[in-house]
């Protein structure tokens, strides 16, 4: 297993997922316990998964329940109703990680940090059990007490 990056660089992640999605959904989200990670998704959830390249290598998973899902979709919309995860919301929702990558990529470029991003790749399910090669941190981000939106990082820094 290859160790997780330092601490000190989560912290743009962060800062990217809670302002893009506070931004497109208005929502007011507040960071949970970060905690290691197994990678086993119980609940039926639309997971995002965006590579990191350049000094930085591995992945970042958005993780989220699917009627919440459909909650965050509804609110990219305007409001619009969204009772299923078609092809319109899956698209709004990877939209909504290439918003939060780009942004991260953006913030870590000022912090002299140079990384790309891979076009998300989703799937949608229960029982989910994802591999990788680096350890994972899992970082929920609550909304009204509850884990809205899980954010798995898997990511390292190349030396």
């Amino acid at each position: 297993m290859i160790p997780a990056m330092d601490v000190k660089n989560i912290n743009p992640f962060l800062q990217s997922s809670i302002s893009i999605v506070e931004s497109v959904t208005q929502m007011k989200l507040a960071v949970g316990k970060p905690e290691k990670t197994d990678f086993y998704i119980k609940d039926k959830t639309y997971a995002i998964q965006v590579g990191v390249v350049g000094e930085m290598k591995g992945q970042v998973v958005l993780a989220i329940k699917e009627t919440y899902a459909m909650d965050i979709a509804s609110r990219m919309m305007f409001g619009m109703p969204v009772t299923a995860l078609d092809e319109m919301s899956c698209s709004a929702l990877n939209e909504l990680s290439n918003m939060i990558m780009g942004n991260t990529a953006t913030i870590f470029s000022t912090l002299g940090t140079l990384i790309d991003i891979t076009p998300p790749l989703a799937v949608f399910g229960e029982n989910l059990q994802l591999k990788t090669e680096v350890d994972g941190l899992k970082v929920p981000l609550m909304f009204e007490g509850k884990d809205y939106i899980n954010l798995y990082i898997c990511v390292y820094e190349e030396k």
